[in-house]
């Protein structure tokens, strides 16, 4: 079994910053991809940003210049720095990884995070 952790959400003013962790525990042989997606009332999950276990990144490109990804691996954890917020970046924050747990490699989700932008 493995659980995936978050904090960091909140309220913030436009322009303002906030950093999400997510911290993964359980039965862990190997984390392959971390990330995290986003999710709007009404709207499919997105991709904001992901890094693979060799450090290799990919944001949305609306969040280019202005989010930062990264991962402690030897926390099995992954942070998402997020600077320049905008009302536009409001929504409820998922993480996620590819884990071995043993048997196989699998998708495992955090219980999402809100980020709430106010103009």
């Amino acid at each position: 079994q493995v659980q995936l952790v978050e904090s960091g959400g909140g309220l913030v003013q436009a322009g303002g910053s906030l950093r999400l962790s997510c911290a993964a525990s359980g039965t862990i042989f190997r984390i392959n991809v971390m990330g995290w997606y986003r999710q709007a009332p009404g709207n499919r999950r997105e991709l904001v940003a992901e890094i693979t276990s060799g450090d290799e990144t990919n944001y949305i490109d609306s969040v280019k210049g202005r989010f930062t990804i990264s991962r402690d691996n030897a926390k099995n954890t992954v942070y998402l720095q997020m600077n320049s917020l905008k009302p536009e970046d409001t929504e409820v924050y998922y993480c996620y990884a590819n884990v071995n747990n043993g048997i196989a490699y699998r998708d495992y989700w955090g219980q999402g995070t809100q980020v709430t932008v106010s103009s």
